[in-house]
């Protein structure tokens, strides 16, 4: 779920289930000094295309985790079953009616938490399948560039003046999951990277055409 594409609207009363709770956009020189902002556009630019990337990588990933499953992972009928990871949810519906830089805010809280569990699944990953070596390097990977991405977001929110929000809950992992689960875990922390890093490149753009025309 992701940017304007996934992320629905919050309404609030009749009149506005069906248009968006307008906030202010970000004025991007009130929160910078003439000679500062040419160095927070290119910033703001860079943290875009690099969430637009991560997107693509994303989906590659998530491809190839599903091509090293095996049945019935990569069946066409198979719909696998959503596994709550405590501590970490998909972008809510409400996310796109929140104010630009509160968005970022949980963005980088989601993709900081991203991080270590993308660490996990790289190392359950390698007792499964020892030999994916592409696999466990895009997991590899991933977990960098999501805690990357995450940092990069909160240098944005730092230089507008915006606190980086509170630090992601650290999810809880079941103890001693079977090898189904150990799959199906990977599968669903995979979708929840692509989700947070899709919603993240629909946010920056935002703020982009907030703040920069």
């Amino acid at each position: 779920m992701g940017g304007g594409e996934t992320c629905h609207v919050k309404g609030l009363g009749f009149c506005s289930l069906l248009i968006p709770p307008l906030s202010p956009p970000v004025d991007l020189q009130s929160h910078s000094s003439a000679s500062s902002f040419p160095h927070l556009e290119a910033k703001i630019r860079q943290t875009h295309s690099l969430a637009k990337l991560l997107t693509s990588y994303a989906e590659q990933l998530l491809q190839e985790y599903v091509q090293h499953q095996g049945d019935p992972f990569g069946l066409p009928s198979f719909s696998p079953p959503e596994l709550p990871v405590p501590g970490l949810n998909s972008p809510a519906p409400t996310h796109s009616g929140l104010p630009t830089l509160e968005r970022l805010q949980l963005d980088a809280a989601a993709l900081n938490s991203l991080s270590p569990l993308l660490d996990t699944i790289c190392r359950l990953q390698a007792d499964l399948n020892p030999f994916a070596s592409r696999l466990l390097r895009r997991l590899e990977d991933a977990s960098h560039q999501s805690r990357a991405l995450g940092n990069a977001i909160e240098v944005v929110l730092g230089a507008l003046g915006a606190a980086p929000g509170p630090p992601g809950p650290h999810p809880i992992l079941p103890e001693s999951p079977g090898v189904f689960l150990i799959k199906l875990l990977g599968y669903r922390v995979c979708g929840l990277y692509q989700e947070w890093v899709r919603c993240t490149e629909g946010d920056m753009g935002q703020l982009m055409r907030e703040g920069l025309g």
